[in-house]
């Protein structure tokens, strides 16, 4: 969603802040802005578009001093326009801001009977206006900044800066996340680390309700109430080299290349690889605790959902535990029966997604324990999760998540293994088995990807397609669902992935020689069931993309256009034929010259409900 940067230091602070913007544009946006100090006055520069339209407007001004905030917007309340745009300002008064202020509406109406006028539909202007009528009653800046934040209602992330203060940038924060970059005579503030790592790997995290004021030697964080809080510094270990394209075309195709480090990375955190075992180290269950859980309820959103439909078969078919996976735009609008017994198993990427933390919070509130997925170290979920286990994945930028659902799969497949050994110790064999087929996973990832050009030559001839249908059984439906997710967010093109057989149902009526139907069916147990839907497809005009196991010539034989997996343990095919079918959107999309690493209306991490 939003990306905020904020600089103060020795530099030329919108060039540092244009560049970290940059760093933010995986994040979806429609806008952006800057504003900066110019002769004590507040500048501010912002347009609609991509950051590039940002920057031929900042052609020409003058040198902006030592301190800058700027924005990438994702519109909620009121249209993506230069006017809505951030950062909004008032004479004294510039910000930006990520999530919403709830009670906007009634604000605005008591600081219009004030006097005050507003310019834009957004709910961001309207606690830049209330700061200021704060200075105008005789405030200080960070007393201004405190009453105001008592005064709102909602998600937030802000950096300020306020006529009169011009050497400092007023920070607070709450659900929505935020960093502080500590660099050598030199701070920054962001939203997510990628935008600073080139400058610091040293942060702070504020926690919800802090604030603080930051200049170039330091800064003060405080609670609302203006109590002092002392802050731990964190260090990060992603190098800056991975958040940038390393020669290829888009970002997205890099993260599906480097599936097979990022699989291995994975593994090499949780295999023993002397008795190959899964180790989980300081799992927050005993083995008797584990023993009693009655069941474990999966929650994510998106992606993250599909995997999370994966890590079902995973764990119900290795542990018999009864398991059951939830979107967590729904869990906390019901009343979700979660007790002590139960484990809540949340999957994030960011692990900022503002459904996902509420759904944990109720979790929490009812007794569960939470084990999380992440690929984001002190990500808020990661500090609220009772424990861990990261997807080594490093920095995600494309908006449509390859390499972290694969990892997130990974992940999955080793929380399964590891209860398997608590609740069934003694089964050292099986295990050992389904260890070692894990371990074999980046290889035969890396022999799909030698197949890329192939894939490629299928995009060619069917991009022009305007629907798609997408078919699996058991752990491969929800890898169609996968596979049509990853179509439709990045070509446009309007593609439904369903249960094989469920096709009788209802999508069968819109089969005919102007549909593709994607067919998953790799040599598993549901292999004569599947054939048996794409008969079914064929009879009707179908125009069949087949995905199975090395060379099927059945398969090869009904289909016009084929693509195969190496064959491995049928529990863990999904980890391979989501490969192929990202390659396939992503070849598609480029043909059709859309927008792969930022597709329209899309973000990458969800911060507002």
């Amino acid at each position: 969603m939003c990306g905020i940067v904020g600089y103060v230091g020795p530099k030329e602070a919108k060039d540092v802040v244009v560049e970290g913007l940059k760093k933010l544009e995986y994040r979806g946006y429609d806008s952006s802005g800057i504003a900066y100090f110019q002769d004590h006055s507040i500048e501010v520069i912002k347009t609609k578009g991509k950051i590039i339209e940002l920057e031929k407007k900042l052609v020409g001004q003058r040198t902006c001093g030592k301190l800058a905030i700027g924005h990438t917007r994702w519109a909620t309340h009121g249209r993506p326009t230069d006017v809505n745009a951030h950062p909004h300002r008032t004479p004294r008064v510039a910000l930006v801001h990520n999530g919403i202020i709830e009670n906007h509406a009634e604000l605005k109406q008591e600081l219009i009977k004030k006097g005050y006028e507003f310019v834009s539909e957004t709910d961001t202007e309207v606690l830049a206006v209330l700061i200021h009528s704060k200075l105008d009653e005789g405030l200080t800046p960070m007393q201004a900044v405190q009453k105001s934040l008592a005064a709102v209602e909602g998600a937030f992330a802000l950096a300020i800066i306020i006529k009169g203060a011009e050497d400092q940038l007023f920070i607070a924060k709450n659900l929505n996340p935020l960093i502080i970059g500590l660099g050598k005579d030199e701070m920054l503030v962001a939203s997510d680390i990628s935008a600073i790592i080139r400058h610091t790997n040293r942060f702070i995290i504020l926690e919800d309700n802090e604030m603080g004021v930051v200049s170039n030697s330091g800064c003060t964080i405080t609670d609302f109430s203006g109590k002092k809080i002392t802050k731990e510094v964190k260090e990060t270990s992603w190098n800056p080299t991975l958040a940038e394209k390393e020669g290829y075309k888009h970002f997205m195709k890099k993260e599906i290349f480097e599936q097979p480090r990022a699989l291995a990375d994975t593994l090499s955190d949780i295999v023993d690889n002397e008795r190959f075992r899964i180790n989980l180290r300081d799992f927050p269950l005993a083995k008797e605790e584990i023993q009693n859980i009655s069941r474990i309820v999966i929650v994510a959103c998106g992606t993250s959902y599909h995997a999370g439909l994966v890590g079902k078969f995973f764990i119900e078919n290795l542990c018999g535990l009864h398991t059951e996976v939830d979107l967590a735009s729904e869990f906390r609008y019901r009343n979700p029966i979660i007790d002590k017994h139960t484990v809540m198993l949340l999957i994030s990427q960011s692990g900022e997604t503002i459904d996902t933390i509420g759904a944990l919070m109720e979790a929490r509130a009812r007794g569960a324990k939470i084990v999380s997925i992440c690929n984001v170290r002190e990500s808020t979920i990661d500090r609220k999760s009772d424990y861990t286990i990261f997807t080594d994945a490093g920095p995600e930028i494309g908006v449509a998540s390859t390499k972290a659902f694969t990892a997130q799969l990974m992940c999955l497949a080793a929380i399964a293994l590891f209860l398997r050994q608590e609740i069934n110790g003694k089964d050292h064999h099986m295990t050992t088995k389904y260890v070692e087929e894990l371990l074999k996973i980046p290889g035969a990832i890396n022999q799909i990807l030698g197949n890329d050009s192939a894939i490629q030559e299928i995009a060619r001839e069917f991009f022009n397609y305007r629907d798609f249908l997408y078919l699996g059984r058991g752990n491969n439906f929800p890898i169609a669902l996968e596979g049509a997710l990853k179509l439709k967010e990045i070509s446009y093109i309007h593609a439904e992935g369903y249960a094989a057989g469920e096709m009788k149902h209802g999508p069968i009526a819109l089969i005919d020689e102007e549909m593709p139907v994607v067919v998953i069916a790799p040599r598993d147990r549901y292999y004569q069931k599947t054939l048996s839907n794409l008969e079914e497809v064929k009879s009707r005009e179908g125009i069949i993309i087949s995905l199975g196991t090395e060379r099927d010539e059945k398969l090869m034989s009904l289909s016009k256009a084929y693509m195969s997996v190496p064959p491995i343990d049928e529990l863990f095919y999904p980890l391979l034929t989501v490969v192929p079918l990202q390659l396939l959107a992503y070849y598609i999309a480029d043909f059709r010259g859309t927008d792969i690493d930022q597709p329209r209306n899309l973000a990458k991490s969800v911060t507002v409900e």
